[in-house]
This record gives C-alpha cells, sequence and structure tokens, in this order.
C-alpha cells in the first residue's frame, strides 16, 4: 500500500505568499508522510492578470526560486510532489505547466496543459507534445490540469500509454468538476486519480464585485470550489475535502488494483477497443461540420421521454407483456420510449441465441404495432441473425417501423456470442439527430465523442448497468462533457439502473443567463434516474447545439485533437 495525499488550498496575487501557503501546506501534509503529494493549479498567482505584461512578470522560470523551494521540500520530505505554475517560456510564450519532483530533488517532467479554458486563450499557449507517463516507484504517473481532465481525451492518452495514477491539479469553481468529470477519469480508464483543488477567491479580492457583476456570476461562485478527491479504479472516493477550507486529505492505495482493465463479467476495456472507430479525433473539427446542416430552429426544444422496464422476475413473454402493457398507460405526450437491453432476458444473459432471435422477430412485431397505435418510438436490444452467428443489436422503431440499428461495437463478455458492428449509425428524426448504443459500448468516452462530432444530439442507449459509476457519475459525465441528451434504460441490477440526462438551455458561462441563476455548475445535467415500471421526463434536445462553455473554449472544437493520435493507434 502507498500513502498519497492532495493539497488544498488558497492562493492570491503575491507569489511569495503563495509559495509560503505551499511549503506550509506540504509541510503539514509531510506529517502522515505521503509518498505522492499533488498541489492544485496556478500555485504562484491567480489565473486574473491586468495584462500581458503583468501575467509574464508573475509567472516563474523553471530555475528560479519558488520551484526550487518546491524542490527542496520534496527532497526534504522525501516524496514526489507535483505542482502547477504559469511558466515562462521564449517571450512572450507562457504556458500552464504541471511539474513533478522527486525525492532527490529532480524535476522529471513538465507537463504543458493541452486545453486552456477562456480568458486563458489570452495569455497562455497550449501544449504542442502529448505528456509522458512517469515511472516512479510509487507507480507509473499521468499528469495534468483542470480542463485537460474536464475532456476525456489527455486521461484517456496517458492511461494508454501506460498511466496507472492521474495526478490532476485543479483551478477551479465549477461544482461540476469533482461531482461528474474529476472522478469519472478514474474508472473510465480503470486508474486511479488524485486531485487537488483550491479553496477561497479566484479573484482579487477588491475586484469581486465588478467581476460578478460584470461575468453574470455571484460573488459565492467566484471561489475555489474544493472537495479535492482521491479516487479509486472502480469510481470509489477513497477521500474527499470539504468545499470551504484549505485541508489536506490522505490515502492508501493498492497499485494492484490498477493492473487490472476488467469490468466485472471480466471484459477488458483496453484490449477491447477499437481505434478503426475512433478516426474523428484526430481530424481538425470545424464549425460547419459539426453542424451537419442543422440550425436551432430545426431541432426540439423539449421532448418527452420515458424509460420502461420489466416488473421485478418477468421474463420472457411476461417482460414483454409488462413493457407492452406500460407503454398504453403512458401519458399522450410521451415520444420516445427506452428499454433496457435484452429486456426479457435473466441478467441481460442469452443462453440460446438462436432461440432469442426467434423471441426477438415477436419483441419486434409487438412494438412495432404499439409504436403505430401509440404514435411513439421504441428503442431496446435484440438477437439478430448474421453471417456465420448471431449479434446483438440496438434498434430504434416508430410508427414507420425500424428507423435504426446499431450493433453492438465493443466486445463485452456477457455477450461473447456478439458479432460486432463496424460503423456508427445516426438517424435524422423529426425532434433532432439521434444515435444508439448498446452493451458496454457507452463506456468508452471515444465513441461517444465521435457521436458528438456527428452532430447527435440524443443518444439512446438500452443497456445493463454493470458498474455504479455508470449510473451515479458516468453517463452525466457523457452528457455533460458532449452536450448531448441521453436517455439510457437498465433493468435493475446491485450496480443500478438507467437515468435521464437532459442539459440546461443555458450554458456559456460569463453570459447573462435568463431560466436560472448561476449555482456553481455550469453544465450538471437535468437528471432523472429511473426507479421503477415507468420513469417519465422532458429532455431537450436543441441545447446540445451550443458547445461554448466560455470564451474560446467550445467543447469540440477547441478539444485537444492534434495530441490525440495514442487515441486511434493503440
Amino acid at each position: 500500500m502507498t500513502c498519497v495525499a492532495a493539497i488544498q488550498l488558497s492562493s492570491n496575487s503575491s507569489v511569495s505568499e503563495n509559495l509560503a501557503t505551499c511549503l506550509r501546506m506540504i509541510d503539514v501534509a509531510a506529517k502522515d508522510k505521503p509518498r505522492l503529494m499533488v498541489l492544485p493549479e496556478f500555485c504562484n498567482h491567480i489565473s486574473w492578470y491586468d495584462d500581458m505584461a503583468h501575467a509574464w512578470r508573475v509567472a516563474l522560470d523553471i530555475e528560479g526560486e519558488f520551484l526550487a523551494a518546491i524542490a527542496d521540500r520534496a527532497q526534504r520530505h522525501h516524496c514526489y510532489i507535483v505542482i502547477n505554475v504559469s511558466l515562462r517560456r521564449v517571450q512572450p510564450a507562457i504556458t500552464v505547466t504541471s511539474l513533478l519532483y522527486s525525492p532527490q530533488g529532480e524535476c522529471l517532467t513538465e507537463n504543458d496543459k493541452q486545453t486552456l479554458m477562456g480568458h486563458e486563450n489570452d495569455f497562455f499557449v497550449r501544449a504542442s507534445e502529448h505528456s509522458p507517463v512517469i515511472e516512479t516507484d510509487v507507480g507509473r504517473l499521468g499528469i495534468f490540469p483542470c480542463r485537460d481532465g474536464v475532456t476525456f481525451e489527455t486521461p484517456r492518452g496517458l492511461a494508454l500509454r501506460g498511466a496507472q495514477i492521474f495526478c490532476d491539479s485543479l483551478n477551479s469553481f465549477a461544482l461540476d468538476e469533482a461531482s461528474l468529470h474529476v472522478p469519472v477519469r478514474a474508472p473510465e480508464n480503470k486508474a486511479f486519480l488524485i486531485a487537488a483543488n483550491k479553496v477561497g477567491s479566484l479573484i482579487p479580492e477588491e475586484q469581486l464585485e465588478a467581476v460578478s457583476q460584470g461575468a453574470h456570476i455571484p460573488v459565492e461562485y467566484l471561489m475555489g470550489a474544493g472537495e479535492s478527491q482521491i479516487v479509486a479504479p472502480d469510481g470509489s472516493v477513497l477521500a474527499r475535502a470539504p468545499r470551504d477550507r484549505e485541508m489536506v486529505i490522505f490515502a492508501e492505495i493498492d497499485l494492484e488494483l490498477g493492473f487490472s482493465k476488467c469490468r466485472p463479467d471480466g471484459s477488458d476495456v483496453f484490449l477491447n477497443r477499437r481505434p478503426e472507430l475512433y478516426e474523428a479525433l484526430v481530424k481538425e473539427p470545424t464549425a460547419q461540420q459539426l453542424n451537419n446542416g442543422y440550425t436551432s430552429n430545426d431541432v426540439a426544444s423539449d421532448l418527452h421521454v420515458a424509460l420502461l422496464r420489466p416488473q421485478s422476475m418477468a421474463l420472457g413473454v411476461g417482460a414483454l407483456h409488462d413493457v407492452m402493457t406500460a407503454i398504453t398507460e403512458l401519458d399522450d405526450a410521451v415520444e420516445l420510449v427506452v428499454l433496457p437491453e435484452l429486456f426479457w432476458c435473466e441478467d441481460a444473459r442469452v443462453g440460446d441465441a438462436q432461440a432469442e432471435a426467434v423471441f426477438s422477430r415477436q419483441v419486434a412485431f409487438e412494438l412495432e404495432r404499439l409504436c403505430l397505435e401509440r404514435n411513439v418510438y421504441i428503442a431496446t436490444s435484440l438477437v439478430e441473425t448474421a453471417s456465420a452467428g448471431y449479434q446483438h443489436v440496438a434498434v430504434l422503431l416508430g410508427p414507420q417501423g425500424r428507423v435504426a440499428t446499431q450493433p453492438q461495437l465493443h466486445r463485452a463478455e456477457r455477450h461473447s456470442w456478439s458479432r460486432l458492428g463496424d460503423a456508427l449509425t445516426v438517424v435524422d428524426l423529426p425532434w433532432g439527430r439521434c444515435a444508439l448504443l448498446t452493451g458496454d459500448d457507452s463506456v468508452y468516452p471515444e465513441l461517444v465523442k465521435v457521436l458528438a462530432l456527428k452532430g447527435v444530439h440524443v443518444l439512446l442507449l438500452p443497456f445493463d448497468c454493470q458498474e455504479s459509476w455508470e449510473n451515479s457519475f458516468g453517463l452525466l459525465s457523457r452528457a455533460a462533457e458532449n452536450r448531448i441528451c441521453v436517455v439510457a434504460s437498465s433493468r435493475a441490477t446491485a450496480s443500478g439502473s438507467g437515468v435521464i440526462c437532459s442539459l440546461e438551455r443555458e450554458f456559456t458561462i460569463m453570459t447573462e443567463w435568463h431560466e436560472r441563476e448561476f449555482d456553481g455548475f455550469i453544465n450538471y445535467p437535468i437528471t432523472t434516474h429511473q426507479r421503477h415500471v415507468i420513469t417519465q421526463a422532458v429532455i431537450h434536445p436543441a441545447a446540445a447545439a451550443n458547445k461554448l462553455m466560455s470564451k474560446n473554449t467550445d467543447l469540440l472544437l477547441q478539444r485537444p485533437w492534434h495530441l490525440c493520435d495514442t487515441l486511434v493507434s493503440q
């Protein structure tokens, strides 16, 4: 077991005071003798500058006094220290850089930030090369700051290159990071994650009121959001700090848990990747391509949806009867229904593929009849014949018959009998562009990002929840990271069930919002968890057209596509 620590602290506009704070908190952490400490982002100066000259003046030199003192503390306490600062390069270039210091006081790596947020684009330059994975005696470390972990690309690339522990330095006022984006990076990569955030004002205190009025953000939300945390490869939070004060959190981690990339059924999420399906990730996106001919007027503002599942223990014909009865009892306003994958099978497992393919034809026939009678769309999954075998497919049925078919794309051990499909399918419907996934396909963040690049507004997911993180924050993060509505239905399992994730219509920070006041959450989805036989909600497909998080921070246009070659080659 290895002791690790995340240091949560406050900083201000004085570089010397910030150094004193870092050293004081490192000394506090050292009393518990962690082998690895992670500090927040922008430890040298709050990320707020009068102009470019000011940003240069408060940035650090790699050989300067500030970082020499951090190196000395690493040597004194015989531990590894990760710290993030603004760093002077060839003038006028400044980078946001995470550095790793060894127990011998050596700087082992400098990792520049790949995805800048908002006003950072006015002062800093982005990384031009991959972040390396560093081999240490506490494990293989992958290091990145804040916004690089809000999207999956940087952590995924590090994991594919061998990282076992993610060290994430944060400078965030957004509560979304702690509840969604930070924790999801651990289980989706089966790695440990140590995330250290700021507390206290992120703006010079004398400017708080003026900035609050100009940014349309209440003063209380211009503070570091805290909630530093250490997360295990299964998504469980081993330690979490509060939101409002400086603190050091610790956890004992067992690196052996970071070697396996398997889900509970034995599916290896790295060996089962399909890089050939992710080619869009390395192509430079353009606004025209992402728009795909849609305008906001082409997409429904509201769509009434329902998740259905059979009564407990209902199987076969009984399960089919249950869901058909439930469909007839739905409100007339419901336009879309999603059922679990293979909803009539116990544990979603197929004992006799030939028999289930026969029964699937009956299921499709009965559901298509209901689609016509009720003027509704229904998504689920079926077993169908394929060349030299059988295939697990998601289907969307409508009043006009079958609308779309999406074969399962990644191997899942519970469906080892299924032949895999080779392409993603999207379909344009009266309420927007839609895609389906089933099996374990939504576990792969690459695939959902490709759907976003294809202009999808609504993702339909008949699945079977295998791990609790999928239901509690995984699918929510998929919706938020990509600005896609997710309608996911599962039978009730020990790990959870389905969830409906809609999107807030107002999203772009630093702009005036009319429907809601900023509450600390930028993009946390409007969430309805599947609790009963029938679960209903309203989603907002048109909201998926807005990908602009902040100035110069479009979720798709500004993603680090030029550093994603690992994602399509391993």
